[in-house]
């Protein structure tokens, strides 16, 4: 894992800011989503990508009972009989 050097404070509520450099190296936009998880002893962000549950393609999705699908599964679905 590549140090950055660079140190931010948490405050009260948990909240700490990511550098301007990070987010611009990452492509985090505002209200993108962060998925946060634990490797050990370490936090593990990551840019979340919604994708189709079904392919995982990111491209054209469609919300389908509280899960993304792309047109193109949704497609096949239709023709399930």
């Amino acid at each position: 894992m590549r140090s950055t050097g660079i140190f931010r404070r948490v405050d009260s509520l948990g909240r700490f800011v990511l550098p301007k450099e990070l987010r611009k190296s990452l492509d985090i936009q505002q209200n993108d989503y962060l998925q946060i998880s634990l490797d050990g002893d370490t936090i593990v962000l990551r840019k979340s990508q919604e994708n189709c549950v079904i392919c995982g393609n990111t491209n054209d999705l469609i919300n389908f009972h509280e899960r993304k699908v792309c047109r193109d599964c949704m497609e096949e679905l239709k023709e399930i009989k």
